[in-house]
């Protein structure tokens, strides 16, 4: 269920043959929802849910304009009434990990207790299961009558390095990975005065910091590169802008690609978007997204437990 058409959009492309619901989740019934696909209470195998983040996100309830009140942040409890109607085998839900100290939590994981659900829940790190990324996230899996422990962690974390290989020779092609990047004479400096391989924008001296940079003493990714031989920072919508965290390539004078960033969040290499619009719509579904590779892990577990 979504409610972005070029989410949807991008999702039919890449799954045909998924039935999906392009409306309001708080406009559609459950009746709706189980004669469209012939499904009795306890029949269903799983009900995974992303409420949106924004409202839980740190940064957002820093800088003023959104926060604890966010109207969103109650589609949680849409969750639950989705698994009230549909009584599924086993749950999931993931979000930002401001979600894990909010009350709203409490009450769905309390609520799922009593319906007979044994829920795991924790803050982890997206790095430890795969992801060439540091990406804290609450997620919470739940069976019904027995709990589902959390997916096995990778042996060792992949790096930017061997993330990036997985373009190859579709980095000539690829119209993602090869979108246009305009910047001014002044902003390209910049990026060129940064070191190579992880380097930061301390390298202007004091003398060259932006006015809005000595005035703030967070955000010292902003203007910076990404290492090659670990994990990149946390891919977020801004990540086509340097002034928005540390996106600068490691060895190039430019942000990273749209492609790039899809690959540290562990899509394939030909996982389509549709680029006709530009990047910030790319880049906010990119830096949204639950990354494949982190929930294939904690998928295993669950398909274990449903005898698949």
């Amino acid at each position: 269920m979504e409610i972005d058409p070029i989410a949807v959009e991008t999702y039919r492309a890449n799954h045909k043959g998924v039935f999906v619901w392009e409306t309001d989740i708080t406009k559609i019934s459950l009746q709706q929802v189980r004669k469209t696909l012939g499904l009795r209470p306890g029949q269903l195998d799983l009900l995974a849910g992303c409420p949106p983040c924004q409202g839980f996100s740190s940064l957002t309830t820093l800088n003023g304009k959104r926060g604890m009140n966010d109207a969103r942040n109650d589609l949680v409890f849409q969750f639950l009434r989705f698994v009230r109607g549909l009584k599924p085998k086993a749950v999931m839900m993931e979000n930002v990990p401001g979600l894990a100290k909010d009350a709203r939590i409490l009450k769905v994981v309390a609520a799922l207790e009593r319906l007979g659900y044994r829920c795991n829940h924790n803050v982890l790190d997206a790095a430890d299961y795969g992801v060439p990324q540091r990406r804290r996230r609450f997620i919470l899996i739940g069976g019904f009558g027995r709990k589902i422990s959390f997916g096995r962690t990778a042996r060792k974390r992949r790096t930017v390095r061997e993330a990036f290989a997985l373009l190859g020779d579709r980095a000539k092609t690829d119209p993602l990975h090869n979108l246009p990047e305009t910047r001014s004479s002044k902003v390209m400096e910049r990026i060129r005065a940064i070191p190579k391989n992880g380097g930061s924008r301390l390298a202007w001296g004091d003398e060259h910091q932006l006015e809005c940079h000595r005035k703030c003493t967070g955000f010292k990714d902003v203007y910076g590169r990404i290492a090659w031989d670990t994990v990149s920072p946390t891919i977020t919508g801004g990540c086509f802008n340097p002034s928005k965290g540390r996106f600068i390539h490691p060895s190039k004078d430019r942000a990273i690609s749209m492609r790039e960033a899809a690959l540290l969040q562990s899509f394939p290499a030909t996982y389509f978007f549709p680029f006709k619009r530009g990047k910030t719509p790319i880049a906010q579904m990119i830096g949204n997204a639950l990354p494949p590779e982190f929930i294939r892990r904690h998928a295993k577990n669950i398909k274990l437990f449903l005898g698949k």
